[in-house]
Parts: C-alpha cells; structure tokens; sequence
C-alpha cells in the first residue's frame, strides 16, 4: 500500500454510537488523541477511554443548545490544513490550530424522525445536522491528509488496518472512506429536500400537513445492496440498490439457496405484489412477471392446489408468493415442483425442515411493502407514478347487462379483477371461485388476450368469468370469451362502442359488470 499516515488526533461525533467504543478503543491503543462531543464522548468515558472535549479544542462551548458545536476555525482548521503546504503549516502555528487527522461522523437521524408520524415540525428541523456534514465535507476534501469515517459497518476493516500498519491507513483507504462521505452528504441533503418539499406551510402547535403532489424534482440515493450475477442476460450487467424502509423483496431476508438473481427479484416482486390484494390465504405462481396460476382458498395449502393445477406446465421454473406462513404440509406439497425462489411473510420450523433438502432453492422472508410510487426509466429520464393500489367494491360495480351476476358469479369476478390488475396488457384472466382457469396475457390484441388464455386453460371454462384489464373496443372479444365458456364478465367500460357490446352481451347471456377503471400494466 502506498501513501501510508498516521493518525494522531481523532475527532468523533456519532450519532449512531454502535460499536464507537470499541473502535476508539483501537485508536487509543495506537496512541491516538480522542476528542469528541457531547453524548459522544460520555460514552468514550464510560468505556474507560481519556476524552478531549471539543470545548477545550477550540476554547468555545457548545452553545444554542448544541445548535453550535464544531463549527470552528480550530476545528475545521485542524481538518483542512493540507500538510505538505509550508503556508498552511505557518497559519496553523500562528494560530494554535492543531491538526485532526481522523473525523469520525454519522449524522443526525433526521430521516428516521421525519418518517414518525408523531414528529412535530420543530423536531423534523432540529435534526437537521449543520456541523456534522461540514465536518464530513472538510475531511473528504482533505483526504490525503485526513481520514473521514462516516459508517459503523467500516470499524472492523480499519481497525485490522491499523493494527497491519501500526496505527497508519493508506491514500487507498482514505480515498475509499472519502468517496463514501459525499455519498452519505448527497443522500442527507435529498431526505431533507424531498421532506421538506412536502411540508404545508405548518401552523402554531398543529400537526404536520404533507403535500401528495408529485415532486418538482426526483431524488433518488440509495445504497447498494448487493451486486449480481448479471442482469436479465448474461451479457448484462446489474446490481440491486436498497431503500431503507426495511420492506419489499429488495429488503427480503433470504433462509435458503443461491443468490437471488436480477430476474428472481422482478418475478418476486411480481408474485408478492400479486398476493397482497388478498386478505384471505392468496398463492401466485409467477413466470416471467405473469401469474401462471393464482388461488384463494380456505388455507394455504388448498390454495396452493387450486392455483398449480391451473397450469402445472407454465408453473415449472417459475417462482411462489403466499401471503401467509408456509406450513409444513404446503411446504410438503411444494417441494416436488422445481421453482427458483419462494417469498412468504415466514416459514414455520417444519417447512424448513421440508425444503432444507432443496439446496438450490430460494426461501425469503418479505415483509408487506409501503409503496406509494412507481419509478421506470425510459431514454433520457424516468417516469414517476402512483402505485396502481385502487381497488374496486361491489357498490361500485354498474350492472351493465339485463342479468345481473350470480353471488358466485361476483365474487369470481372481483377475484379475476383483482388478478388482471397484475397481468401484462392486453390481459384477459378467466377465473372461477378463487382460481385462476386460464390467463391471457401482453397480447397486441384484446381478442387475442382472450384466445390465449383460453388455449392456456388446462380445466374446463365452462361456467367460468373473464375479467379484462381495460375495456372491450368491439363485441369479438366478448363473444371469444363466450364462445370459451364464460358466463359473466368484468371490465371497465368506457368504450365509444360500450353499446354494441353490451348488445352483444345481452344476446349471449352473459352478465357484464363496469368497474368504471382500468388497470393497463406495461
């Protein structure tokens, strides 16, 4: 390694006092001078470690209550001095400015705080950190003479370091740690833009107000997760990069199997979406982001059952959503199919037991995303949209039709609606009490998406319902669905040729419901 330096002095101020004292432990050890502010350094000395209060540094005290701490010439002084500069070397003697060698900073928990809803509008500003970005920001400019620690997770790593080079870190390390501070800086800075964009202007002693609005301007900063393997080719690169909600597939807590890939995570998320339009126990089999089969039932296991012998061939390869905890006796009855991932809110002990013999297979624990909004990427930018949440009642069904739908035929078209909602455009979903029978799914055509997923039924339509994402432009794809088997239908509605078809309906005898929405999924 090259560009080897000591460290003589170290500055730390931590709100995230995880693992601190044992890392200042390090550093003591190597004959390094502690100093550090308020709760920072009650807990150095409560670890038994000499502390040197920052007051003393600079000969100031913490002020404004603790508003103003850092922000010092004896402090920012001793961080930016470049060594090697015989000018800077003078100033600093003339004025008594001690150089800091290390800067050991996480900041305030602002967005921690602003994400409680009980936070009031002054405590959202009182975690706005001024000294510790600034302090952050010195150091990384500074990194050739100055290490800046923003991130508990490096403690181990450089205290092996230390220890290797007898109390020294590389220019290779200090680059590192400086490259991961601007990135902490710039993701601080956009949680409070994009928090306080949304802030109403608050009144006297009321509760916060937040604006729904889309943004004026799109921040995205996260951390990366995890690289993978590649993407959806081999050819192709991808990585997976994280929010901090701590929910949804990207924040899954795998048990069991091979690294999840680019293409595992997006069926995943498909399925595990799929599953949360249900409260009672729900099973989707994915492929390739459509649901080969989907099933409601009693329990899981049943459900199970209902949505692989809607296509058993389809199901082969694909990957599993349950919105319950995966029993041992659907695990049971899962483990003969080869699928490359399972997602459930839990396992329980003997469903473990039950796949631990399938090495290669993919087990996460998910916990119910809170998705608001929906970003892709197009060339030159990216889309922002509400997450498609709406649902529908059966107050809010029009009868289109002179009959009206049976109770069973109801409830078998609020479950195919539900199901169409995550089926590719142009989708037609036949279905029948809480099984998917036949899915048509990505056709050019409405009259085609109705011709495929009847050619894909591998039971009988007879006595089935159709549900179609958006509504029908001409009456042939109605009567395709007939022609199948279908003896009601639920679509939007909305079409200049809403009569015809609803003609068309009538002289076949179905029933037809209007949601009055769509659900287009591209």
């Amino acid at each position: 390694m090259s560009g080897n330096k000591s460290i003589a002095r170290a500055l730390l101020s931590v709100t995230d006092k995880t693992g601190v004292a044992d890392f200042a432990q390090c550093l003591a050890r190597h004959g390094v001078e502690l100093v550090s502010t308020g709760g920072t350094a009650n807990a150095l000395r409560e670890a038994g470690l000499p502390v040197r209060e920052v007051a003393d540094l600079t000969g100031f005290p913490e002020m404004f209550e603790g508003r103003l701490k850092t922000l010092h010439p004896k402090v920012h002084g001793g961080i930016l001095q470049v060594r090697a500069n015989p000018e800077h070397r003078e100033q600093a003697a003339a004025h008594a400015i001690e150089p800091i060698d290390m800067v050991v900073v996480n900041l305030y928990a602002f967005a921690k705080t602003a994400a409680n809803p009980d936070a009031n509008f002054a405590e959202i500003i009182e975690n706005i950190d001024i000294g510790g970005p600034a302090m952050v920001r010195s150091a990384a400019k500074n990194f050739e003479d100055v290490a800046i620690v923003t991130a508990p997770a490096d403690y181990n790593n450089l205290v092996d370091e230390l220890d290797l080079n007898r109390g020294m870190l590389s220019r290779e390390t200090r680059w590192r740690l400086a490259q991961r501070a601007f990135s902490a800086t710039a993701s601080y800075d956009s949680a409070i833009a994009n928090v306080l964009e949304r802030i109403e202007p608050p009144a006297t002693g009321r509760p916060l107000r937040f604006s729904d609005d889309l943004p004026q301007t799109l921040r995205i900063s996260l951390p990366l997760a995890q690289s993978l393997r590649y993407g959806e080719n081999p050819h192709q690169r991808a990585a997976l990069y994280r929010d901090d909600s701590g929910c949804g597939v990207a924040a899954a807590h795998q048990l069991q199997g091979k690294e999840l890939s680019y293409n595992n995570l997006v069926d995943l998320d498909a399925c595990w979406d799929l599953v949360q339009e249900f409260e009672e126990p729900a099973v989707a089999i994915i492929k390739h982001t459509n649901p080969s089969g989907a099933a409601t039932a009693a329990n899981l296991l049943e459900a199970y059952r209902k949505a692989l012998i809607a296509d058993p061939v389809s199901a082969f390869g694909g990957v599993i959503g349950v919105n319950r905890e995966i029993d041992g006796d659907t695990a049971e009855e899962m483990a003969p199919l080869f699928v490359e991932a399972i997602a459930a809110p839990a396992f329980s002990s003997d469903a473990l037991v039950r796949f631990s013999s399938k090495k290669n297979l993919r087990l996460v624990v998910v916990q119910p995303p809170k998705t608001a909004r929906v970003i892709r990427q197009v060339s030159g930018g990216l889309l922002l949209q509400d997450a498609d949440r709406a649902g529908v009642s059966v107050a809010e069904l029009k009868v289109a039709t002179r009959r009206p739908p049976t109770e069973d035929e109801l409830n078998a078209m609020l479950f195919a609606w539900k199901v169409a909602k995550h089926v590719k455009s142009n989708a037609i979903v036949y279905a029948r009490d809480g099984q998917t029978i036949g899915v048509g799914a990505g056709q050019m055509s409405r009259v085609d998406a109705a011709r495929f997923g009847a050619m894909k039924a591998a039971l009988s339509l007879e006595g089935s319902v159709a549900a179609s994402d958006a509504y029908f432009p001409f009456p042939d794809g109605l009567e395709t669905v007939a022609q199948a088997g279908a003896t009601a239908v639920i679509q939007p509605g909305g079409s200049i040729r809403d009569k015809d078809v609803i003609e068309a309906a009538d002289r076949l005898g179905l029933a037809m419901v209007f949601t009055g929405m769509r659900h287009f999924r591209h």
